[in-house]
């Protein structure tokens, strides 16, 4: 999975469980049938489809830039060819494959971009795209958009339209969550209590214990994932479920990493080292690596991303049942906590077609698209819909019915600087091989984030 990754948070939902692919994460598996290509035939169902009246004519030429990866294009094949279908007059051109942003960027430098663009994959920046204007201000338009079964577009959203200082720029097409993964098999065999809260993980852990198994392990190579799967998750909870002090933090605030939130959260990370609930051999283990252990029943949790199941399929054991909690840091009677990441979809500000880029985003974001987007990719698509009577994966299901749910909340996409969040996962790795106290890891946060402020 890219030990460089971090689909935002950068994925992503995905998955055979979401967040899929992205070299099991999402976007960055490579696919080399690179393309530009007209729109399929439409598809006898589409072709039924019409176009809602008294809108303006939806007509011309109209290109569409995608990134083909882990979840391949099916996809896309399917709905741009109902998108024709609703306005025949449009012509399509397909600008897509794994090498596509590489291919597309002298057009973006040009100022001749496609109508509309989904940013993921190799050599995707969406922060650099805002910074360089390249795309359009839909900031007034999103907030009031219905998608074409009448819905508004926003409200539908798992998570909203990502804010660049009060302005959207994008919207978050692929939904991604981290969380803590466990064999739902194993744990209804040994009759072990999936946990539901923090209290709960502890006492689950300590019978996990007394069988010989560890109870947890994580990627030390790569502390994000232990960080993404576990502690921001607490920083919120221990915030009184607020969110923001993720955004603070990612904006280097002061005091953003020294708070009774983030001691509260570390104290409990440190409960776990002490007791003896995380596999030593963490520290060593790349993703690949904890993710066999964990196979192998050798560790009952790992904290991951909704990719997991998709990027472990070829070697997960037969009756192995994936399961998925959000989060586990909440104290009892606390909401869950989902730390999401995404991959986002936008308009050019160039764009020759706003209406139809316009109209095809409405066209997208339905309930329906989000179930066959599940069905074909095994991941979540960034709309709540009802999964349970689809062909996706249970892990899919069980996700989306967290996130559909009055008992998560489900944070905002952040993403720390560079500089900061490889601080982050050095004093992450230090406090839990207890050669820092938690104090001391906040110090060294409140620290780096001065010099970034500077």
């Amino acid at each position: 999975m890219k030990s460089k990754l971090r689909k935002k948070v950068t994925g992503g939902l995905a998955l055979s469980l979401v967040l899929l692919a992205l070299s099991g994460c999402g976007g960055n598996s490579a696919n080399n049938n690179n393309q530009a290509s007209e729109s399929p035939s439409p598809s006898s169902s589409a072709a039924a489809t019409e176009a809602p009246s008294g809108e303006a004519k939806i007509s011309g030429d109209f290109e569409i830039q995608y990134f083909v990866g882990g979840y391949g294009d099916a996809w896309w094949k399917e709905m741009i060819g109902e998108f024709k279908a609703m306005y025949p007059d449009l012509n399509i051109k397909e600008s897509a494959g794994s090498q596509i942003n590489e291919q597309m960027k002298p057009r973006w430098i040009q100022g001749d971009p496609p109508d509309v663009v989904y940013i993921d994959g190799a050599g995707s920046n969406e922060t650099q795209m805002v910074q360089d204007d390249q795309l359009m201000d839909i900031t007034d338009w999103v907030k009031d958009a219905q998608n074409v079964d009448g819905e508004n577009l926003v409200s539908n959203l798992i998570a909203p339209p990502q804010d660049y200082n009060g302005k959207n720029y994008t919207i978050p097409l692929v939904f991604g969550s981290w969380g803590t993964f466990y064999d739902a098999k194993l744990f209804e065999d040994k009759g072990w209590t999936v946990p539901t809260d923090w209290d709960s993980f502890l006492a689950t852990s300590e019978k996990i214990k007394a069988e010989g198994i560890n109870p947890y392990i994580h990627t030390g190579k790569y502390p994000y994932y232990i960080v993404g799967g576990l502690l921001n998750s607490g920083f919120v909870s221990e915030n009184g479920d607020n969110a923001q002090i993720l955004k603070d933090q990612e904006a280097a605030k002061e005091n953003s990493f020294n708070n009774d939130a983030v001691r509260k959260t570390l104290e409990k990370v440190v409960e776990m080292r002490d007791k003896g609930l995380i596999d030593n051999a963490s520290f060593g283990m790349n993703h690949t690596d904890s993710q066999m252990l964990f196979l192998q029943h050798k560790d009952a949790m790992i904290p991951n991303g909704l990719w997991l199941e998709n990027e472990m399929s070829k070697d997960t054991p037969e009756g192995f049942k994936f399961g998925f909690i959000p989060s586990v840091m909440q104290n009892a009677g606390g909401k869950y906590v989902a730390i999401p990441y995404t991959s986002n979809i936008a308009i050019a500000k160039k764009a020759k077609n706003p209406e139809a880029a316009k109209a095809f985003i409405e066209f997208i974001f339905t309930k329906k698209a989000a179930v066959r987007w599940a069905e074909l990719t095994g991941a979540l698509m960034n709309v709540k819909a009802d999964l349970e009577t689809s062909s996706a994966s249970d892990v899919v299901k069980t996700a989306m019915n967290y996130f559909n749910g009055s008992d998560t909340i489900v944070a905002p996409v952040f993403k720390l600087n560079a500089d900061l969040e490889q601080a982050q996962n050095d004093a992450t790795i230090a406090l839990l091989q207890g050669t820092i106290t938690a104090d001391e890891w906040i110090d060294r946060m409140e620290k780096a984030a001065a010099k970034v402020r500077g």
